[in-house]
Formats: structure tokens, sequence, C-alpha cells
């Protein structure tokens, strides 16, 4: 985690700003491509290894211009619900640490795709969908409690989806052959780097646990008004909003919960400190 935030101070100002409006403009002329010339993409942009390898190096940021979902009404709806994903997860986390796990996906699926070639002799035509994937996996831990409707009519969180996604995966993992072992997990590790990388883990900490548990206890009189959470740099609670999702931070000295929005970017309660505030200009 500290080592993320130092990487995070040095290297923010080379982020890239709203990035998915550049994504979802590739998947557009990469649509476009698959309806007038369909057969173009895989013979001159997709990410083939062997190819990689024998010089045609920009197959490794062209491959990414493959459109999601099937047809150009399922590729609308997919490009639609990425690009919605993708912004929501920019606003929450801020533009260097969507890059970051943006672009670590893109390298995960060029490495599984040499690897496997390289190890291997296999070639693996990797598109956008595991990285979409990824996506999704990421908002779903970041919002776990959101409703999609499946089929525009059964609400479902977001949670649920991302575990029937997993178990899909994880089948995928145990009963393919090593070729498809080293891209499911290439492909998704960025993933889980990331939230090792990013993801205060202390909080499974007894002693976090218990202080926890001792504040909910004395918070047991509810005076009228009373309100579970309270963003300590805003004031909103879950009464502001339904869907705003709140986080203790164990680097303050005290009991201070924050929203989503000033989550990774309030000022730390510290002795030498004692004030919070948004660092944000």
């Amino acid at each position: 985690m500290k080592f993320f935030n130092n990487l995070e101070r040095r290297f923010r100002k080379y982020a890239i700003p709203n990035l998915m409006y550049y994504i979802i403009g590739m998947y557009g002329v990469g649509l476009l491509m698959e309806m007038m010339a369909p057969g173009f993409y895989w013979q001159y942009l997709s990410l083939d290894a062997g190819k990689i390898l024998g010089g045609q190096v920009w197959r490794i940021a062209t491959f990414m211009i493959y459109p999601p979902g099937g047809g150009l009404f399922l590729s609308l709806i997919s490009m639609y619900l990425y690009y919605m994903l993708g912004v929501n997860l920019e606003r929450i986390w801020g533009a260097f640490r969507f890059n970051v796990y943006f672009f670590m996906g893109v390298i995960g699926h060029v490495a599984a795709a040499l690897i496997v070639y390289i190890f291997m002799g296999k070639t693996v035509y990797l598109t956008t969908e595991f990285l979409n994937y990824s996506l999704f996996f990421a908002f779903a831990a970041t919002f776990p409690d959101l409703e999609f409707l499946l089929f525009f009519v059964i609400p479902i969180k977001a949670k649920w989806l991302a575990i029937f996604n997993g178990i899909y995966f994880l089948y995928g993992f145990i009963t393919g052959n090593i070729a498809t072992r080293v891209t499911i997990f290439m492909s998704l590790l960025n993933f889980i780097l990331f939230f090792l990388l990013t993801r205060n883990l202390s909080r499974f900490n007894p002693k976090e646990i218990k202080r926890k548990q001792n504040f909910h206890k004395q918070m047991k009189i509810k005076p009228q008004g009373w309100t579970h959470h309270r963003c300590a740099v805003c004031g909103r609670t879950e009464k502001d909003s339904p869907n705003l999702e709140f986080r203790y931070c164990s680097k303050c000295e005290g009991s201070f919960e924050y929203c989503s929005e000033h989550l990774y970017t309030h000022k730390h309660v510290t002795p030498s400190n004692p004030t919070t505030g948004d660092t944000t200009n």
C-alpha cells in the first residue's frame, strides 16, 4: 500500500484522464472494422505472439480495439456497460489508479500470449474479453451491492454476478489445459495484484476488528436523527444517498469513517495533524 502511494505521488501527472473515452472510441473503430472488413483484425491487428516476435510489435496495442459482445446490438450494449463501469471506477479511484489497473491487464494479456507461445508452442488469440471481465470484477469489489437488471428485468447485485463469473473461470481453469490455465491466470492477474497492492488489509487485524466492535457498542444508544454512517470530510450519510459506500480508515487516529469519494483523498488524522479534510484541490 505504501509503495503504491509513493508510486502515485511520483507518476500521477502521467495518468490519462477519462481513459474510457479513448477505450470506447477504439472499440467503436473495431466494431466498424468488423462490419466492413471482418478478417482484417485477425490478419493484421490481433494478439499473435509469433508475429509479434517476428517484428509486428504494433499488435501489442492494436489487439485492444476488438469490440466486446457479439453483433451490433450486443456490442453497443456491452460498450455502454463497460464505459459506465470504467468511468465510475476512475471517479472513485482516481485517474492514476484506474490507468494502472487497466494497463496491468493489457500487460497481463500480452504476457500470457507470449508465455504460451514461447514455452508451449501454441498461439492464443486473446481479445479484450478477459480485460473487460477484470473491469467488472473490480467494479463488483468496489460496489458489491449495486444492482444490475439481468435480461433487463431481474435485479441482481454485482457481487453475485462476479461470483458466478468467478466460478465460470475457476471451472475453465480446472478443466482446461495448461495453455488455458496460463491464459486465465495472467489475463486476470491485474485484479489480484491491484487489490493486494492497494487495499488496506489491516482491517482484518484482530485489534482493528475489536476496535470497531467497541465503537459499535458505544453507538447502540441512538439519538433522534442517528445514522449508521457519516463521512468525516463532507458529512454525508447513508440517508443522503442509499448507494453511497462508507469505509473506516485504519491510518487515522480514532474512529473516522469516509465516503467512497474521500476514502483515498482525505488527510489522515494523526497527533501531528489533528484535523481531517480533502486533499484534492
